[in-house]
């Protein structure tokens, strides 16, 4: 985990901060919006590039665990972020599609720094990451036609040409990479691999920092919205969390599957639906807003939840 992924909370308010203050000046405010998706797909292909999907056969090593947290990412997890926003955003319908969008896409990268914080089983939370992946990919268009199409008309044709844009075409070029380097391994191991890594980060900050340059005085008049998402962000997080308990303990799993189970979850990948938000709906801001509010959320209770598994790991120790 390098040390922006660390320190992702401030380089995300940092970047916002940066974009709101560029959106002052009308001419970077008129031209931000058109560098949002290269950002998002150069950060996307790097994710693609990181993640060999050769680790695929380890995932069905252990079917319990993947089932388990498969069936409740894949299936509990959408129908809970429909029924918050039916009870939180009825009201508000462009932030409960981003809050939708949000809570559909289980993460692939920094949950795996809040596992190693819980001790947790890391190595198995690895060996999921690339199922779900593909997941999400396969999901998404299905999600976004269903959920989001029952708030607001989402037309197949948008939804198809936002998946190409933003997933399948850096998710052929990362992998026509990696064959094509095939002969290489040391430069792609040594040098590309390391470099996307550490660049991923920097291409969601800046795709961050367009976005409010283009469309931060959005935010500024509707302020309200970080409140109205607090609640059913927060509820999603705890009940997922009080979920992973209760399955962990009548799957019968240790305290490290327990925890890892939780923290896949409970972490969302918010870059990715951040990049289909952003070219299915690029005339409301309000949806991709609400997809960059949920990690300054997300995050500190990422560190919450690491640091009660950590107690709830002291008190199982404690009683054997």
């Amino acid at each position: 985990m390098n040390m922006l992924e660390k320190y992702q909370t401030i380089s995300i308010f940092s970047a916002i901060v940066i974009g709101l203050l560029l959106g002052q000046f009308t001419v970077v405010e008129a031209y931000a919006g058109h560098f949002i998706v290269p950002f998002l797909f150069f950060m996307l292909y790097g994710l693609f590039l990181v993640i060999p999907l050769a680790r695929l056969k380890h995932a069905f090593k252990n079917m319990r665990f993947l089932g388990t947290g498969a069936i409740i990412n894949f299936i509990w997890s959408p129908i809970l972020a429909w029924g918050l926003g039916a009870l939180f955003l009825a009201d508000h319908p462009t932030l409960w599609i981003g809050f939708i969008m949000l809570m559909v896409t289980p993460c692939t990268d920094w949950y795996l720094m809040f596992t190693a914080i819980a001790k947790g089983n890391t190595a198995l939370s690895t060996t999921i990451l690339p199922v779900n992946l593909i997941l999400q990919m396969l999901l998404l268009p299905v999600y976004l036609y269903i959920f989001a199409g029952a708030i607001q008309p989402v037309p197949l044709s948008i939804i198809g040409q936002s998946m190409v844009v933003v997933l399948v075409l850096p998710f052929v070029l990362a992998h026509l990479t990696r064959y094509a380097l095939r002969k290489k391994a040391h430069l792609l191991s040594d040098r590309l691999i390391p470099f996307f890594t550490n660049a991923q980060m920097i291409f969601l900050s800046l795709a961050i920092m367009a976005m409010f340059a283009s469309q931060g005085n959005h935010l500024l008049d509707n302020l309200e919205i970080i409140y109205i998402l607090l609640i059913p962000i927060l509820l999603f997080f705890f009940i997922n969390f009080m979920l992973a308990q209760v399955v962990g303990r009548r799957m019968k799993f240790s305290y490290e599957d327990t925890a890892s189970l939780s923290l896949t979850i409970i972490a969302r990948n918010s870059p990715v639906a951040l990049a289909i938000t952003v070219t299915a709906f690029p005339d409301q801001p309000l949806i991709a807003l609400a997809l960059v509010i949920g990690p300054l959320i997300e995050l500190p209770v990422l560190m919450i939840v690491s640091k009660v598994l950590l107690l709830l790991r002291i008190n199982r120790v404690g009683r054997v």
